[in-house]
């Protein structure tokens, strides 16, 4: 039988209408009302009706795509998928993996994430944070540079590596004049490219910690359970069953790098050969192929995606 694992794309995965390929699914819909209702907003015309300034605002971005995955997963179960062996997701996406492990539930989940946008949003004064991709270089070469510019500035000007995409693809944040010149020294350093990229906040870096605080506030009242389906987090490559356990990493995951690479990896050494894309998009299948040869990869952006990857199980 098949062994296979479902991952679950964050940030940068949203586009507007993006659940329309996948027909008139009551899963889909659903999963909206679920989610909108516990907003108090209309997810489902904000998705359809939004444009990109609005649904890349890190306060929209993260409960849509939260739902999106959550949406995708019930829509495989609707159409007879099995339960798979494992799941992750991508930084804000491993809120998803969480909801179909059955660890909280969307209900639990959309107010969470949205209190975490809020949070992340407000922990950087606009303007002095900064993301950049590092492509064509290894990842130990990209953090060393940042270390030696953030330990020559004394921590005052922070700079770390953030996002570990792929071997050759280092996502990294801090302070924005930081991450500028990082990006100049990496690209002497022998990086194809060193792209300052669109986003609202230098996410999964040290400036992060105000906002981890304020997560780690939102979650204590919460009861979650032990997760149904096993769960590689982002912080640790680890699968975690006890709740509390669980609720650290998710507070430590806003101002720690994503471990993509490790994650993908873990994976593989468990018996995983296919991995399926649980969401819109398909940033996260490109990524994983270029993470663990031998791994086959495929994106469900649409029904009928989904149902190709259904006839692979």
């Amino acid at each position: 039988m098949l062994k296979f694992a479902l991952v679950f794309p964050g940030q940068g995965s949203q586009s507007q209408a993006m659940m329309q390929g996948y027909g008139d699914s009551v899963a889909v819909r659903s999963a909206f009302d679920e989610a909108s209702d516990a907003l108090g907003r209309d997810l489902w015309t904000l998705m359809m009706e939004g444009d990109a300034e609005t649904l890349s605002r890190t306060i929209n971005t993260q409960p849509l795509m939260l739902t999106a995955g959550v949406a995708v997963y019930r829509l495989w179960l609707e159409k007879g998928g099995s339960v798979p062996a494992m799941l992750a997701g991508h930084s804000l996406g491993e809120y998803s993996a969480l909801v179909a492990a059955g660890a909280m539930s969307l209900r639990q989940a959309a107010p969470l994430v949205e209190r975490r946008a809020a949070a992340m949003q407000d922990a950087v004064p606009s303007g002095e944070g900064g993301m950049a991709a590092i492509l064509g270089l290894d990842a130990a070469t990209v953090s060393a540079v940042c270390a030696a510019i953030d330990s020559a500035t004394g921590g005052a000007s922070v700079v770390a590596a953030v996002n570990f995409n792929e071997p050759k693809q280092t996502v990294i944040a801090g302070h924005k004049s930081a991450v500028e010149q990082a990006c100049e020294a990496l690209k002497a350093k022998g990086a194809k490219r060193a792209m300052m990229l669109p986003v609202s906040a230098p996410f999964h870096c040290a400036l992060m910690q105000p906002a981890a605080l304020a997560l780690q506030a939102h979650l204590r009242p919460l009861t979650l359970q032990a997760p149904q389906i096993p769960l590689i987090n982002n912080v640790d490559v680890a699968a975690l069953s006890d709740p509390e356990a669980i609720k650290d990493a998710l507070v430590r995951q806003v101002a720690a790098p994503v471990r993509w690479v490790e994650t993908v990896r873990a994976m593989q050494a468990q018996g995983v050969t296919h991995i399926f894309e649980c969401g819109p998009g398909k940033v996260l299948t490109g990524l994983v192929k270029r993470c663990a040869d031998g791994v086959a990869a495929a994106s469900m952006p649409d029904l009928a995606a989904v149902e190709a990857a259904l006839a692979m199980c």
